[in-house]
């Protein structure tokens, strides 16, 4: 290795080096420079790898000398042309030790592909001959955080990682013979992916793609918070009692239509949601008898008395008018005239057309999905209708105001799915085989660190996953151009990191606060990166590097609009008739 200083200086985190002369420089520019490798030696075959953050020349009595901080990332040694390399701390180098050129030789074999390290992400930004891989397992089976500002090539880095993980090739299925065994959830705010798992029919990859017109999340799948988030305005004078009400008439539902089955509030049992409309209606307009004879019970306009109160989710009832006489004295229920505002919330929710696939889903034959529908509904979330290694949940057509829910819902199953489905499997001794990989795109958006109580479901669900998920083979892929908004409870769960340009300084501050101490300058070099180029850094890397992602092929359609060039075109007439009627969902 050929000798081009010394170190003077030496910290935990800086090592900092003075060049020979001004001929050391200027014969080396190419390997000095920023983000480049150097070793220091470090006993006799054993040396530090260092990455260049700063060079500075220093003008003294008409002598230019040259300075570098680098930062150490791991030690190495020589053994017989064998490369033995070691990431984290390293012995302080002394002040005297000689620097060298890192040989391109050791840079391959540091770097090389090996039993573990076998996933392949790009090539070095500084060393485009270098190609860089990662601990799979590690990588993937350990929540990962993707972050960067628009247009940095952040949905272009998360196509191609998932395209290499399923086998998707310049457009071809390198696994068309033989089906493997990934799985991968996408929830797709801005319905985008599609475009880069569509391939051609003799490819033989099958995709599952779930709009709001194919996917089904039937209302009574959910649990108490998701309905009362749905249901309920929580920041009403009587919520409670709004609240204690639902639930009662969910629970009668239920046992009403599930007569064999253990029911409770949270039980993913199916209930008649126009069932608990009517039975609210009737507590609203409930009038109670209060003649001797009659027991205080509730009494119809044509003189009927509700002993059975199951009877109110049959239907609305009139009752008689409230009265002080004698003969017929009957006074206003508990309830009466409450919830009106609770009954309008209702109605509205049930005729919005654009929650059909949550309020009346429809099987093909046009039935119901009831109870013992509940697998086959499962199997639309985790690939098993079609065999498909890759669903897509495409929530572009998802109103805002049940986003939340449709992330906590469909999140949740999959997580109860996990869990009970490893349980079977540690009964006999045995562990998950399917592990599956949940990728929130613009998380952000539902899962942000701040927010109302209509962020509540999502952010629990998604949180419990990055919690508790990895030992049931559940595992995150958190996606967002503004990690400064994300639930830190998140982003702090996630062990690998794949940080694309970042221009904010907010989520520069963010993202160094995330990844480890030594690692933590080279953020400073974050708003230079250019498109597809990313720091990665985390449990699954040998060296934390900048590297370039190869373009996924076929591409998700996240390109933006080029507004100048579409100016300059000859006016567009359009049909707004085509875009009102989908707007209307008619």
């Amino acid at each position: 290795m050929k000798e081009v200083g010394k170190v003077f200086e030496s910290t935990s985190s800086i090592i900092k080096i003075k060049l020979n002369d001004i001929r050391s420089f200027e014969e080396n520019k190419n390997e000095i420079k920023i983000g480049k490798y150097l070793s220091v030696q470090e006993g006799n075959l054993n040396y530090i790898l260092v990455t260049i953050l700063n060079i500075k020349s220093i003008y003294t009595n008409e002598e230019v000398n040259y300075v570098l901080e680098t930062q150490p990332i791991g030690n190495f040694s020589i053994d017989n042309d064998k490369i033995k390399f070691k990431q984290g701390s390293v012995n302080i180098p002394s002040p005297t030790e000689p620097v060298y050129l890192i040989e391109q030789d050791i840079i391959n074999k540091i770097f090389k592909e090996t039993e573990f390290n076998s996933y392949y992400l790009g090539k070095l930004s500084n060393n485009s001959e270098v190609n860089y891989y990662v601990n799979g397992n590690a990588f993937f089976s350990k929540h990962i955080g993707v972050v960067g500002s628009t247009g940095s090539g952040k949905s272009c880095a998360v196509a191609r990682m998932i395209q290499e993980v399923v086998g998707i090739n310049n457009a071809s299925n390198q696994n068309k013979d033989v089906q493997k065994n990934s799985h991968v959830i996408i929830f797709d705010i801005h319905s985008e992916y599609k475009n880069a798992f569509s391939l051609e029919e003799n490819e033989k990859f099958s995709l599952n793609d779930l709009d709001v017109e194919k996917i089904c999340i039937p209302y009574w799948l959910m649990n108490s918070e998701e309905l009362e988030s749905l249901f309920i305005e929580s920041n009403e004078m009587n919520s409670h009692n709004q609240i204690s009400q639902f639930k009662r008439a969910v629970i009668l539902s239920k046992e009403k239509h599930n007569p064999d089955k253990k029911v409770t509030y949270d039980m993913p049992l199916y209930f008649d949601i126009k069932e608990v409309y009517n039975f609210i209606y009737n507590l609203n307009n409930e009038v109670v008898s209060k003649l001797e004879n009659e027991m205080g019970k509730p009494k119809l306009k044509d003189g009927t008395l509700i002993s059975d109160i199951t009877k109110y989710l049959d239907e609305k009832y009139e009752f008689v008018q409230s009265s002080q006489g004698k003969a017929d004295k009957a006074s206003n229920g508990p309830f009466n005239g409450e919830f009106e505002r609770f009954l309008t919330r209702i109605e509205t929710k049930m005729n919005d057309k654009r929650l059909n696939f949550i309020i009346s889903p429809k099987k093909s034959n046009g039935e119901e999905y009831k109870t013992e529908d509940f697998s086959d509904i499962l199997k639309q979330f985790i690939g098993y209708v079609n065999k498909s290694n890759i669903t897509i949940i495409d929530l572009s057509g998802v109103p805002f105001e049940v986003l939340s829910i449709t992330v906590s819902l469909v999140s949740r199953l999959i997580f109860d799915f996990a869990f009970h489905y490893s349980k079977a499997k540690h009964l006999i001794e045995e562990n998950n085989d399917i592990p599956f990989m949940i990728v929130c795109e613009e998380a952000h958006n539902y899962i942000p660190k701040d927010g109302g109580a209509e962020y509540n479901a999502s952010k629990k669900s998604i949180e419990r996953i990055a919690k508790e998920g990895r030992k049931y083979g559940l595992s995150l892929m958190v996606v967002s151009q503004r990690p400064s908004e994300v639930s830190e409870t998140i982003f702090s769960q996630c062990n690998n990191f794949v940080v694309l340009r970042l221009t904010n300084i907010n989520d520069q501050s963010c993202v160094k606060r995330l990844l480890p101490d030594n690692n933590s300058s080279l953020v400073n070099g974050l708003p230079t990166l250019s498109a597809g180029e990313c720091l990665i850094v985390g449990d699954s890397t040998t060296v934390p590097a900048i590297i370039k992602m190869d373009m996924p092929n076929p591409r998700p359609k996240s390109d933006s609009i080029d507004f100048y060039t579409q100016w300059k075109e000859n006016w567009v007439d359009i049909n707004l008739e085509d875009t009102i009627n989908r707007w209307r969902k008619e």
